[in-house]
């Protein structure tokens, strides 16, 4: 079980990244050495996966990609359930998220290809081949307007002159 400090480091961890020791003990009011000492047995456990970064990849002069969420209806093989199924598709290159998903269907994949055809290619061509998925309905991103937390919205100066009557 982890106590308080490991959950407030991992709060910040997951909210702001990776960081410093120093600047992590002075958050969490502790020693430098024991920072350093709960990243790694958090590491060390796979409690922490990895450390990543929100990029707006829009504002960049980038080849852009194309992202789906493509909902999944599968049958559950006996005795492994969804995992067998999942596994199978979460080793394609293209598949970025998958989850477990309640409702109409079973299995939420998040996919990114360079065309909107190539995608659909990945969907018609690898997905839906696979003997246990019954069904597929494809959604493409248009815009993001938040990730992980982070609103991508420009910045609300307004220019405008103020008017009052």
């Amino acid at each position: 079980m982890l106590d308080d400090k490991a959950i407030e480091i991992l709060q910040i961890i997951e909210a702001q990244g990776r960081m410093e020791a120093e600047k992590l003990a002075k958050l969490v009011n502790i020693a430098v050495v024991d920072a350093q000492k709960y990243v790694k047995e958090l590491e060390d456990k796979n409690v922490i996966l990895s450390y990543s970064a929100v990029v707006d990849w829009s504002k960049l002069p980038v080849e852009e990609t194309v992202t789906a969420s493509i909902d999944v209806k599968v049958t559950p093989q006996r005795g492994v359930g969804f995992d067998e199924v999942a596994e199978r598709i979460y080793r394609f290159p293209e598949v970025k998220a998958l989850y477990l998903m309640s409702g109409a269907y079973d299995l939420s994949v998040v996919v990114e290809g360079k065309t909107m055809q190539e995608t659909a290619r990945f969907v018609s061509e690898k997905l839906s081949t696979i003997d246990s998925v019954l069904s597929t309905t494809t959604h493409f991103q248009l815009k993001t307007y938040k990730h992980d937390g982070v609103i991508f919205k420009e910045s609300d100066d307004d220019k405008r002159m103020v008017v009052t009557p």
